[in-house]
């Protein structure tokens, strides 16, 4: 194909379109996020707000790049998992797109987009996934011709945990960063900090996780007394430490000696050296694209959408329904 492979991420709060030429090297995205000035996400009002940028933010795209629609040679779309509103906005343009344009449609996997984007840039082959993202958790790894998942979130996503425990304290959406920071700063004041009086319950079950107690038993700790900045030091530690601890067993399990980090939470620092470290302890290597591939975007979209249609499939309108409980190994990967 001599055209390009354009990508429609819009699972949750996030509206993109990214770009893949006609080698498939991927293009930064066109995206617009919804800001809320209260609470969370409202399915409803997201998939609203999706509807009203996504003429501009496509224009932006071709424009940045220097296309017309007419360079477009397939169109891929989240379809799933997600927030049903959400994903109907991005297949109806998806859609609308390829029936105007007489090319082909590709619904693809959010959490598989989310991998091969990071296989395409951090260069690694084989790799076990940690997945962490506000609407989930996983560790993932590849056997024959899927992506497995090795464990998961019992309750609530990472990301969500984050967003949640950072609206108790006023601290609006997006919450993970601002938890960061707090953190950060926290320990530049406390260089050899103890966990005396800020223990919080453990995440791991098994090769699963559950975050929802880590939240609540933080917020008690807040109750006690304890400063924000400790407490959000505390939080990030546990909760971290339970999922590389539930993907160094999944290396150790399957042999791999390559981790890859993926979804919007895989953007804190403190998360990656702590990846970092336990690879450096198993003579493994732990990688992490640029943030801009971490979080929900259009190009991930259409760098899956290429490979799919690369091996030979495409979505028929008949099946190009959303599916926002898709499973991860729900896909069949051909090109791996």
């Amino acid at each position: 194909m001599d055209k390009w492979t354009l990508g429609i991420e819009s699972t949750a709060h996030t509206l993109s379109f990214g770009l893949t030429d006609p080698s498939g090297t991927p293009f930064p995205s066109c995206s617009d996020t919804v800001s809320p000035d209260e609470g969370g996400i409202h399915p409803r009002e997201a998939a609203d707000h999706h509807k009203e940028v996504a003429s501009v933010l496509l224009g932006k795209l071709l424009l940045q790049n220097e296309l017309s629609i007419t360079d477009i040679g397939a169109v891929a779309y989240s379809q799933g998992p997600g927030l049903g509103p959400c994903l109907r906005v991005g297949a109806a343009i998806a859609r609308g797109i390829s029936s105007r344009l007489g090319i082909p449609l590709i619904g693809v996997n959010h959490c598989v987009a989310h991998i091969e984007i990071g296989r395409d840039q951090c260069g690694c082959v084989d790799p076990v996934l940690l997945y962490v993202s506000g609407g989930n958790t996983q560790v993932i790894a590849r056997l024959e011709g899927r992506y497995r998942v090795l464990g998961e979130t019992l309750d609530i996503g990472i990301g969500n945990m984050l967003d949640k425990f950072a609206r108790t304290q006023g601290i609006p959406f997006p919450g993970g960063p601002v938890i960061e920071k707090l953190a950060a700063q926290w320990l530049a004041e406390n260089p050899n900090p103890s966990m005396d009086g800020l223990e919080l319950p453990y995440a791991v079950r098994g090769m699963d996780l559950a975050f929802s107690g880590v939240m609540t038993a933080a917020q008690r700790l807040l109750d006690s007394g304890k400063s924000l900045g400790a407490v959000c030091w505390s939080l990030q530690e546990h909760a971290f430490s339970a999922c590389v601890e539930v993907a160094e067993r999944a290396m150790a399990h399957t042999g791999k000696s390559e981790l890859l980090l993926g979804g919007g939470v895989a953007c804190n620092m403190r998360l990656r050296k702590m990846c970092e470290l336990m690879a450096e302890e198993r003579e493994s290597i732990s990688f992490a694209p640029p943030r801009m591939y971490c979080i929900d975007n259009g190009t991930m979209i259409a760098k899956l959408g290429f490979l799919e249609l690369q091996n030979g499939r495409i979505t028929t309108y008949a099946e190009s329904a959303i599916d926002q409980y898709l499973r991860t190994d729900q896909t069949p990967i051909s090109w791996a």
